[in-house]
């Protein structure tokens, strides 16, 4: 049986996240999906119904054209998944639709440093394998608002262990959502190419991709 198709975006418009590489060449390492990789906005213009999910990684700035913002659209609301990593969060600013999409939008994050992540949902596939905490670096996006009550928040910052947090107690960085008949994952995790060779975090984006692409 072949592997579900994913349409993986990495364009950038705005900052480049030196681990994009990185980041796709995880996700075919993962082995549960056939990864199709673009930079090209023409790619979501046309049909999306072959892929199991759309994974925007890393992207920046304005990265869809108007028809592949319908596009993408109707996808999910008909039941497509879509999968945010990291700077996804940075993304499509001008558009509203894909604010509600992802669930938050990035506001700003203090230096690169080590602290702890903490899961508050273990019965989910991108979660279930974490310790209770969890001790990554990571650039510890703070975002415009949280996502709690439009989510399930599945992870959050401990912002006692790293300097610079902005959000408090409640600092979501890991969720999943509905939208229409389809399915969103968004981890704020994915900064350096280093993150991507740690098996608990390529498990988390196995667990996260593969309950988005479940119809």
């Amino acid at each position: 049986m072949a592997a579900p198709a994913l349409l993986v975006h990495t364009r950038t418009t705005d900052y480049r996240h030196d681990s994009i590489p990185a980041g796709v060449a995880a996700l075919r390492g993962l082995g549960a999906f056939d990864v199709e990789a673009t930079e090209d906005p023409a790619a979501f213009e046309g049909p999306l119904d072959r892929y199991a999910a759309v994974v925007f990684l890393s992207t920046s700035g304005e990265v869809l054209t108007p028809p592949g913002r319908e596009r993408l659209r109707s996808y999910v609301e008909a039941g497509g998944g879509f999968a945010g990593v990291h700077a996804a969060a940075c993304t499509e600013y001008d558009w509203p639709y894909y604010g509600e999409l992802l669930g938050a939008r990035f506001d700003r994050h203090p230096a690169l440093q080590p602290g702890r992540a903490l899961v508050e949902d273990h019965d989910h596939p991108a979660t279930r394998h974490l310790p209770r905490v969890w001790h990554v670096t990571d650039e510890w996006y703070d975002f415009r608002a949280g996502p709690r009550g439009r989510a399930r928040v599945l992870l959050r910052a401990d912002e006692s262990s790293y300097d610079g947090g902005g959000m408090g107690d409640d600092h979501p960085l890991a969720w999943c959502r509905g939208q229409g008949e389809g399915r969103v994952f968004y981890t704020a995790l994915g900064h350096t190419p280093e993150i991507y060779a740690d098996p608990d975090f390529r498990a988390h984006l196995l667990g996260g991709i593969t309950w988005a692409a479940a119809r």
